[in-house]
């Protein structure tokens, strides 16, 4: 298709076009033949080139399925926590390796009960953490947020409780410097009281640093974390006390005839459940350990013919009455008959038969008599 045009204004970078209708059009200037001045007549064949329009626009969605595949197929994952450690007073947590996908982080925070405890230094290269100073027996919870590019993902809660005093299975040690017999001893001792195996080297969790000399790499490392240097001794302290002890006295270097005297100074602290288990074993092996004689468990009785006696009164008392009613009849017609056969003989005797003879009780005497019995 074939258009005139003629020039009305020509600057150095824009022409102004008329239409035959005086429409104005913008056009480059730099697009026109040489020469070109106001009041040229220029012909412009318009056409459309369909080929070079199919293959921009196969460019274009090769572009627009490149960026999806590469920004929209994957988001980053939302951070997962969990607990590592925890003592009396410190609790240590990590984390698996963030995912951001193709996001670029901005910041990631832990937050304590809900309320914000701190940002993590650059949360890609470290996976863990540890928060101290907390109270003794106390629940807590954690989790943790991360902010993207791409948005904001909040890990799940993580709940924990700091141990009691009497819990050892926080205690974490790595060994230094020592004797193989002691720390042969000292293998024995964390396994006794419930306490987390050896390390093999300084880490993030490890609570107590044991040894008898000062020197190595393991050791400076101690030093640099701030991690408590103790000797063996204060293991045995714990396991004999039967709870945390404070380190300060089992330091490396202090005076180890006064860590010794301590030792014996200490009561004894309540058993732990291994303990009790093998206590309850030997009484259960050994049965004469836990039983008695039956003279020392059966109580003695005080009176035992006052406890029997009621029933026995109670039984004799009808059969006494009978033999009393019966001989007293008995006694009536002798003395009726013996009135005659006594008229020549003396008083003195007489009163004497007299006297033998037993009186008949009232009914009150009776009755009196039988609730005294029955009281007995």
């Amino acid at each position: 298709m074939l258009i005139s045009l003629t020039v009305g204004k020509v600057d150095a970078g824009l022409a102004i076009l008329l239409t035959e209708d005086k429409r104005l059009i913008e056009f480059p200037s730099i697009l026109l033949p040489a020469g070109i001045s106001s009041g040229s007549i220029v012909d412009i064949r318009v056409s459309r080139n369909v080929n070079a329009e199919t293959e921009a626009q196969a460019q274009f969605a090769k572009l627009q399925n490149e960026i999806y595949n590469l920004y929209g197929m994957r988001s980053p994952s939302k951070p997962v926590l969990k607990v590592r450690n925890a003592t009396q007073t410190s609790i240590v947590l990590e984390w698996d390796p963030i995912d951001l996908a193709t996001a670029t982080l901005r910041s990631m925070t832990l937050y304590r009960n809900n309320a914000k405890a701190g940002a993590i230094p650059n949360p890609t290269s470290h996976t863990s953490t540890k928060i101290s100073g907390l109270a003794v027996d106390t629940e807590y919870t954690f989790h943790l947020v991360l902010r993207t590019s791409a948005g904001t993902f909040s890990s799940e809660k993580v709940t924990v409780r700091t141990h009691k005093m009497t819990d050892l299975s926080g205690i974490t040690v790595c060994p230094g410097v020592m004797p193989s017999e002691t720390r042969s001893a000292l293998e024995g001792t964390l396994e006794r009281i419930g306490a987390k195996p050896l390390q093999d080297s300084v880490r993030i969790d490890t609570t107590h640093f044991v040894c008898t000399e000062g020197r190595g790499p393991q050791w400076e490392r101690a030093q640099e974390m701030n991690i408590p240097v103790v000797r063996p001794e204060w293991l045995d302290a714990c396991e004999h006390e039967g709870r945390i002890v404070v380190a300060r006295q089992f330091y490396l270097g202090a005076d180890l005839s006064k860590i010794r005297s301590s030792l014996n100074q200490r009561p004894p602290g309540p058993q732990s459940p291994r303990q009790s288990i093998q206590q309850s074993a030997r009484h259960t092996s050994n049965p004469s350990l836990s039983q008695t004689s039956p003279a020392e468990n059966e109580p003695v009785p005080e009176n035992p013919v006052t406890k029997t006696a009621p029933v026995e009164e109670t039984s004799t008392f009808e059969e006494d009455k009978e033999d009393k009613e019966d001989k007293e009849v008995k006694e009536d017609k002798e003395v009726k008959e013996g009135k005659d056969e006594a008229v020549n003989e003396p008083a003195t005797e007489k009163e004497a038969n007299t006297d033998d003879i037993p009186k008949e009780k009232s009914n009150e005497e009776k009755v009196e008599e039988n609730f005294v019995s029955v009281q007995l």
